[in-house]
């Protein structure tokens, strides 16, 4: 009887085997998908930890293994170093190029090369592009008890803003907009992060920051609202419908070739928060990932806390940011000359 029951359960079995591989919509796992099992991917971060970039950067490592096949760990790395190009070019030059290795980059970084083509460490064309989570908004402040609350306070009196090193935004855009258009802003060096400038600004230390519209939300809420800033000047390449009437840069511009200067150097705003893997990852693995990410972006627990983060979602799929990169890389060589200068 024993015998005759061991039997009856190893037939079941291969039964139950059967039907399962055969059931309707059942796939085989790929060679390719099986590589992310039991295996830890790692997400560089190229930025330091505690600012926006960190916190979108972790947001997505916590919710996107699920979309993974296999679900591997994913494990966070920071590397924060000259602006978010000593990251983006760690990712491009030294990661592993097999699929475990992924990176959140600046929208700016994306910007060096193509400034400065013989200086270049990468080429962000070659990159993987998986998708940003975000289009962004650059907003200049000033505290709420500064003398500089307007656009036309700016062209007239000095605004002291705190920067977070050579090819952020927040050293970026005051260094351009004084050289072409003549804004005042006199710009306070040598902070690791947006967090340090904000502590600087309840200080005194500093009257201001152009800062991504979303950090300044996350780290002060309500600052519109309860009068702690003032919004003094928006930039994008189109203007914010939640900052309404805050000046929008365009207003500044006087030429089309004003204009094409703009778009350049707002162009890392459409980028936005841009996830990336290295080049020559084998395409399947890319295509894994792509499609993970972009399932990260509808995930209902993702946005919940996202949400609860205060950050907008506002996903770009990698084939557009593909798009975006190109279409910087055919930007006129005396438009990116005239804005280059004023990004060193």
């Amino acid at each position: 009887m024993r015998v005759w029951r061991e039997a009856a359960a190893f037939q079941a079995a291969i039964l139950f085997g059967f039907l399962t591989f055969h059931a309707p919509g059942a796939k085989a796992q790929t060679a390719d998908e099986k590589f992310y099992a039991d295996r830890q991917v790692i997400l560089l971060i190229a930025a330091t930890a505690g600012g926006g970039y960190d916190r979108w950067g972790r947001l997505v490592g916590r919710h996107i293994a699920r979309h993974i096949p296999g679900a591997p760990q994913i494990v966070n790395q920071n590397m924060g170093a000259a602006g978010g190009i000593a990251g983006t070019a760690h990712l491009y030059n030294v990661a592993a190029r097999d699929g475990s290795v992924f990176g959140l980059i600046t929208r700016d970084a994306p910007l060096a090369p193509i400034m400065h083509p013989s200086q270049a460490r990468y080429d962000p064309s070659k990159l993987n592009w998986l998708g940003s989570t975000t289009t962004e908004t650059s907003v200049c402040i000033s505290r709420g008890t500064s003398s500089v609350k307007t656009l036309s306070d700016l062209m007239q009196r000095e605004l002291i803003v705190g920067d977070t090193g050579a090819g952020t935004g927040t050293y970026v855009f005051p260094r351009a907009l004084n050289g072409l258009f003549g804004t005042k802003f006199k710009i306070v060096s040598g902070f690791q992060n947006s967090v340090d400038v904000f502590l600087a600004l309840e200080r005194g230390e500093v009257d201001g920051i152009c800062e991504s519209l979303d950090s300044v939300s996350v780290k002060t809420p309500g600052w519109r609202e309860k009068g702690i800033y003032n919004a003094v000047l928006h930039g994008g390449l189109e203007p914010n419908p939640h900052l309404k009437g805050v000046p929008f840069v365009f207003e500044l511009a006087k030429s089309e070739e004003d204009r094409q200067a703009l778009r350049f150097l707002y162009a890392g705003q459409a980028i936005g928060r841009p996830f990336a893997m290295p080049p020559d990852v084998p395409k399947a693995r890319v295509e894994i990932m792509r499609k993970a990410f972009a399932a990260t972006m509808r995930d209902q627990e993702f946005l919940s806390e996202a949400k609860k983060l205060r950050l907008d979602v506002d996903p770009v799929p990698g084939e557009k940011l593909e798009g975006v990169i190109k279409g910087l890389m055919s930007t006129p060589r005396s438009v990116i000359d005239r804005v280059a200068k004023f990004m060193q």
